[in-house]
This record gives structure tokens, sequence and C-alpha cells, in this order.
């Protein structure tokens, strides 16, 4: 639902937007809606949002946002991330008030999830 002043969609860049699309759909069940060559759309997915064609990518140490995940299964949800090829930028970690690991999709995008504590 559209909510004024609220957060409604995001948009990052992708080097690789077909690679970008398979790891997403693999990962995490997405599926995405495109728009010419140089643009996809997800839907329903916490964020609505899309990915254009760009060589660049976000990355947090870069002053960039973190989306962030949550996952009620964090070692598993992990696992998934490898499996359908992200590689992961800081292994699980404790936080004041759970456990997270940061990784990147294959156009170099940083995502982090989180669980509750252990």
């Amino acid at each position: 639902m559209n909510t004024h002043g609220k957060l409604n969609y995001v948009e990052l860049a992708a080097t690789d937007i077909e690679a970008t699309k398979a790891f997403f759909s693999k990962a995490f069940g997405w599926s995405f809606t495109d728009y010419g060559a140089d643009y996809t759309a997800f839907a329903g997915e916490g964020l609505d949002g899309g990915f254009y064609r760009a060589p660049l990518c976000a990355k947090a140490e870069n002053g960039s946002a973190l989306l962030v995940f949550y996952s009620a299964t964090l070692e598993e949800t992990r696992n998934e991330v490898v499996r359908a090829g992200g590689i992961i930028l800081k292994e699980i970690y404790d936080f004041p008030g759970g456990r997270r690991f940061h990784f990147a999709e294959p156009s170099g995008n940083e995502f982090a999830v989180w669980s509750e504590p252990a």
C-alpha cells in the first residue's frame, strides 16, 4: 500500500542484471518484471524496488545505505546465499540485539541478513 511520507521503493545499480536476477530468484525466491534491457523490478519483498544497469554498486564502506533482510534461520540463509552465488563479506557475528552477516550479490551490491540473538 502506498502511504504518504513512508519509504516505498528502492533502486540499485547492477552491472549484470541477469546474474543479479538469477541470484535473488535462487537465494530468496524473488520474481522480476523487466522494463527493457536496462531495468528490472521486484515487488512484495518487504520493499518494492528495481535494478538498473550501471557500472556501480552499493557498499556500506563507501557510505551507501545498507539494506538488511530478516531471517529466522540465519545459518540456513547464509548457506542459501552462498549456494546462489553470493559472496560473504562479513561472516555471522553478534551485535547488540542479534546476529548478522553481510554479503555481495553478483553485481557487487552489499546487503546484510540479521536474526535474533542465539
